[in-house]
């Protein structure tokens, strides 16, 4: 997949150099971003393959830590070529890059450490059907994804800031130069840091705390010391008391960013590039919404300070947001008994009913037992024992395998004997 989405954007970098006018020029870069989309969910996957949970969080900052970089080293390859061949030959230098980067790439990876190491493809690419299906209603209804999809999109609203109304700021709100702004160069280097940095605390924290307090806890602690360090720059009016505290602004949200991916791979799993790509979407709402919010509240309240007050607000929420997500709930995990639920009618639905409401998982199967005396009857075959022998240690028996406490386990295993029952 990475192959083919650089040989994409590469092609339409190249073909901007070429365009002749207004429109074509419009339809390419349109064009060139729809290939471009894909490289976040596209990289993630490729985390979530080859590396374990717990270093899943260092390894998304890298690459987070790596476009920080590319962002920092742009300007000096850009700018030397554009002094001497004009701007389209940059255009047209960075397309060639791109074509052999996907050469390489195409050369060198393979979809797992097995297929590399040439042990054949890994046991969880012949994943079930529903493995390459994205969940959507389970998605949109678990409190974790939709609180994810909300802390990014107030993240990457005060985040697109950077990107866009940094330089203006600095020279219209607190009177820079535009020869005095080497200094704006500095919150790119902390967020490459920050990116990196973030992403083995937060799998550190994992080790000691476990996934679902670790990730949360960093979350909350990044964005809240962001919403007060955004405050404290409104506030102070010194130049380079401004650009250091706005760079430990971008630092804070770059720290926990790691942690955001890190969470999309722990609740996806084999969903983990959709669940990146449906959070990368909620977070380019918010980076709409930001980058053209800022223009209209300067012009509003004549002040380059007012932005400031929503960017903090978004920043407390998102933290708050943060409380709401649980890294330890897995997406696919529920997928089977959620599915087959929606599907079913009568002791089916109540059957969900029950194990959706009780936490303890053998309560919840000790009730179906003596509330559903007939779905005992009905199941003809046991996918762990025999369910018609006099021992009573089937599934709806009255003695419990431990196996089956496992939540994975007892998803996996209700599903063929609902398939049995209906």
């Amino acid at each position: 997949m990475l192959t083919r989405i650089v040989l994409w954007w590469s092609a339409f970098t190249a073909l901007t150099g070429a365009a002749t006018g207004y429109f074509p020029l419009l339809v390419t870069r349109f064009l060139f971003g729809a290939g471009e989309a894909g490289a976040f969910p596209g990289s993630s996957v490729v985390v979530a393959r080859w590396f374990r949970p717990s270093q899943r969080a260092t390894m998304s900052g890298v690459t987070l830590m790596a476009s920080q970089i590319g962002g920092l080293l742009a300007p000096l390859l850009v700018v030397p070529i554009q002094s001497r061949f004009g701007w389209r030959a940059s255009f047209f230098v960075f397309g060639v890059l791109g074509l052999v980067w996907a050469t390489v790439w195409y050369l060198w990876f393979r979809d797992s450490p097995e297929e590399k190491a040439g042990g054949g493809r890994r046991q969880e690419a012949a994943s079930p059907a529903h493995g390459h299906q994205f969940p959507w209603r389970a998605a949109l209804r678990s409190s974790s994804v939709l609180a994810l999809m909300g802390t990014a999109l107030c993240y990457v609203y005060v985040y697109t800031f950077f990107q866009t109304w940094f330089h203006t700021f600095l020279v219209k709100g607190r009177g820079f130069s535009e020869e005095s702004l080497l200094l704006s160069a500095l919150p790119y280097g902390v967020a490459a840091c920050a990116n990196l940095g973030g992403g083995v605390v937060s799998d550190v924290l994992v080790r000691k705390m476990g996934i679902r307090r670790a990730r949360r806890a960093l979350g909350v602690a990044a964005l809240t010391a962001a919403g007060l360090l955004t405050i404290s720059a409104m506030l102070t009016q010194q130049q380079t008391l401004t650009v250091f505290l706005l760079s430990l602004v971008y630092g804070a949200i770059t720290f926990q960013q790691s942690s955001v991916f890190g969470v999309c791979l722990d609740i996806g799993k084999k969903h983990a590039g959709a669940m990146v790509g449906l959070m990368n979407t909620s977070s380019q709402v918010g980076g709409l919404l930001g980058s053209v919010a800022y223009g209209y509240i300067v012009e509003h309240f004549h002040s380059y300070d007012a932005p400031f007050v929503p960017m903090a607000g978004l920043l407390f929420l998102g933290a708050l947001l943060w409380l709401r997500v649980d890294a330890s709930t897995e997406l696919i995990a529920v997928l089977p008994v959620f599915a087959r639920a929606t599907r079913i009618r009568g002791l089916g639905t109540l059957l969900a009913i029950h194990l959706w409401s009780d936490r303890s998982l053998l309560t919840a199967q000790y009730r179906v037992f003596h509330a559903y005396p007939r779905l005992k009857a009905r199941c003809t075959k046991d996918p762990f024992f025999d369910c018609r022998g006099n021992t009573g240690s089937g599934l709806f028996g009255h003695a419990m395998p431990t196996s089956l406490l496992n939540p994975a386990n007892f998803s996996n295993a209700l599903r063929p004997a609902a398939d049995a029952c209906w």
